[in-house]
């Protein structure tokens, strides 16, 4: 999980306040204040564990009970420590290019591009991460291999459009932008309806999908062949975080009846009540799990 670094990118991993202080600091309404804490410490353990294979940051950053719903590892903070070392020893110079990160409330996601070995085009990742009591209490992940092509010329992470960051817009019109998204994302996907693209899409449409040719027209070739090849489809969405333009939507994707499914994160840029950009990882659900959890 991660790509090349240097001496000088870990020096900037952000130093964060005791826990305690910052919780203490939000239960008086300092809701900014407690986000900003939260995207710290996610940015913290990500690159502490998986660049430095440094286990005191679990310590001090995640909970010893931490549930885990990647597929691959145990729960506990036990098993991240055990990969801390695994990870730096295995691939010294991975590093987790860390592109956004969006905070609402106790969840906190983080959009990376992962490469463990120099050179390599790496895995796009979208890690959600609940906190409790100013630590790190849950898990989720999707990942997917960056491929060597794409069908509309952008790579998995950039913004095309402007303004071309990948820090979230301004707070206040979080709410404004997740309203529009959640229902356009239920019109289109969960009740393939098309015509949500004439309704909640711009006409300036940036699509970083690999598989999925840019604009609007792209969307609705795409989606649009998919629905009539997989008829059954059903898609549920299990959860939405928005900070500013950016809105996020985790949700399970099933093709058929009886199938495992693909777990979904679709990213989503919304500019005057429009979307405008659409950046997403897919991953196959497995059949086993090392821990008692889905995905989800």
């Amino acid at each position: 999980m991660g790509s090349p670094t240097t001496p000088a990118r870990r020096a900037v991993v952000p130093a964060v306040a005791a826990p305690r202080a910052i919780v203490e600091r939000g239960a008086h309404g300092d809701a900014a204040r407690v986000g900003h804490y939260q995207k710290a410490v996610a940015v913290r353990v990500l690159k502490g564990v998986f660049e430095d294979g440094d286990t005191a940051v679990v310590d001090r950053y995640v909970r010893p009970d931490y549930i885990q719903h990647n597929p691959l590892a145990p729960d506990g903070a036990e098993t991240l420590k055990g990969l801390a070392g695994a990870v730096s020893g295995q691939f010294p110079d991975a590093a987790y290019d860390i592109k956004r990160v969006v905070s609402q409330g106790d969840l906190v996601l983080v959009h990376s591009n992962v490469v463990l070995t120099p050179g390599t085009r790496g895995s796009a990742v979208f890690d959600i991460f609940r906190f409790q009591g100013g630590r790190i209490a849950e898990h989720r992940d999707v990942a997917q291999e960056v491929p060597e092509s794409s069908a509309n010329g952008n790579d998995m992470f950039s913004t095309v459009g402007r303004p071309r960051t990948g820090e979230p817009g301004q707070a206040w019109p979080t709410a404004y932008n997740e309203k529009p998204v959640t229902k356009a994302f239920d019109r289109l996907l969960v009740r393939k309806d098309l015509s949500a693209l004439d309704t909640y899409w711009g006409p300036e449409y940036h699509q970083h999908n690999p598989t999925i040719a840019d604009g609007v027209a792209g969307v609705r070739a795409g989606p649009g062949g998919y629905f009539r090849q997989f008829p059954d489809l059903t898609v549920s969405r299990k959860r939405v975080i928005a900070e500013g333009d950016l809105v996020a939507v985790h949700s399970h994707y099933d093709n058929a009846p009886g199938e495992r499914g693909q777990a979904v994160l679709d990213l989503f840029r919304v500019r005057n009540g429009k979307i405008v950009e659409h950046g997403d990882v897919l991953q196959d659900v497995p059949a086993t799990s090392a821990n008692d959890n889905t995905m989800f």
